[in-house]
């Protein structure tokens, strides 16, 4: 296994053509996976895009079913009527209490200043004692029925601040209904490229479950494999190049983002100052996103090339400058009726 390794690391470092100072590995260009997916189960309506297509961030991609959540909504939206139609009757209500406390009270005032003056004169025998009695007996009934009136109205005013929760809850069912009709409409949450179609009309998904997988466009990498003698003297941030197999007339600018504190293909056990030597180590080579819109045409991932990495202040070779400007139209996007089903 060792010598295997030992074998491979001695290709990489001695590719022709490739001056000292330099190192290159196989690898193949990748990029973020993002999965557009619902946020509640339901029926696909529309699948907006098909495999290759470009999408913008932001961009209707899918649309599911919401025709139950529309007649749920419009529900709600008559429950606010309703509510709504129950305040004004209530407010009525406590309007025409009002009036009748307010009379009540009246009434009360009359009968117990009748009461008064019957009672003052029942010495001199004006009034009858009787007659006192009966007016104490109109004062009574009038302050039981002013108290009676009062505690309406203060029942009539709860019904209505009732009603108020009553709106209000509809309300807030009614907005939680909007915001999931809204949600049922899948936008891309970036600028990709749409690379699988998962899901097709009519199926019906899971709460998460994935309808496209769109490729990130603002994040391409190559992962390369150095040996330890490389990786050792290299930096995160290193210049770097990759050189994909379909377009090697047009070297692309990258840079080193990430080396791996973990060999790959050696036993995870180092026991010899030789196995030492033999260890490799995965290298990610990212392209910087300022540089993506220029090469957008070669990104297609799973494209084989070349990672190319500089660990010496030596100038890179001729063939390895990248180019001033690469055609647009060197390799067009596959796919691509740009968004119709």
């Amino acid at each position: 296994m060792a010598a295997v390794v030992a074998f491979v690391a001695w290709r990489i470092l001695s590719r022709p053509g490739l001056p000292a100072g330099f190192a290159s590995g196989n690898g193949r260009l990748e990029a973020t996976q993002v999965f557009i997916s619902p946020k509640y189960a339901g029926r696909i309506d529309q699948v907006l895009f098909h495999e290759g297509d470009d999408v913008q961030a932001g961009q209707v991609v899918a649309q599911m079913d919401t025709s139950t959540l529309d007649a749920q909504l419009r529900e709600a939206e008559a429950q606010i009527t309703a509510a709504r139609d129950s305040r004004n009757v209530a407010i009525s209500q406590v309007n025409t209490a009002a009036t009748q406390v307010s009379v009540k009270n009246a009434d009360y005032d009359y009968a117990l200043k009748q009461y008064d003056r019957s009672k003052d004169l029942v010495p001199s025998g004006a009034v009858s004692q009787r007659e006192a009695e009966i007016d104490n007996a109109a004062m009574l009934a009038s302050r039981a029925q002013l108290a009676g009136t009062q505690a309406q109205l203060v029942g009539t005013k709860a019904s209505a601040t009732q009603t108020l929760s009553t709106i209000a809850a509809a309300q807030a069912t009614a907005d939680r209904i909007r915001a999931q009709i809204k949600d049922m409409t899948l936008l891309s949450p970036i600028r990709g490229r749409v690379e699988t179609r998962l899901a097709e009309p009519g199926e019906v998904l899971p709460a998460g479950g994935r309808v496209l997988s769109v490729t990130d466009l603002s994040d391409v990498y190559m992962y390369i494999f150095l040996p330890a003698e490389v990786t050792g003297r290299l930096k995160v941030g290193s210049e770097a190049r990759i050189v994909l197999d379909a377009a090697p007339q047009y070297p692309i600018r990258a840079f080193v983002s990430f080396v791996s504190p973990m060999a790959q293909f050696t036993p995870k056990t180092v026991e010899t100052a030789e196995e030492r030597h033999n260890l490799t180590f995965r290298v990610k080579l990212q392209i910087p996103r300022d540089k993506l819109l220029q090469y957008e045409a070669l990104v297609k991932t799973g494209l084989p090339g070349m990672g190319y990495v500089r660990f010496t202040s030596a100038d890179w070779p001729k063939k390895l400058q990248p180019a001033a400007q690469v055609p647009t139209n060197l390799w067009k996007p596959m796919g691509g009726t740009g968004g119709t089903q």
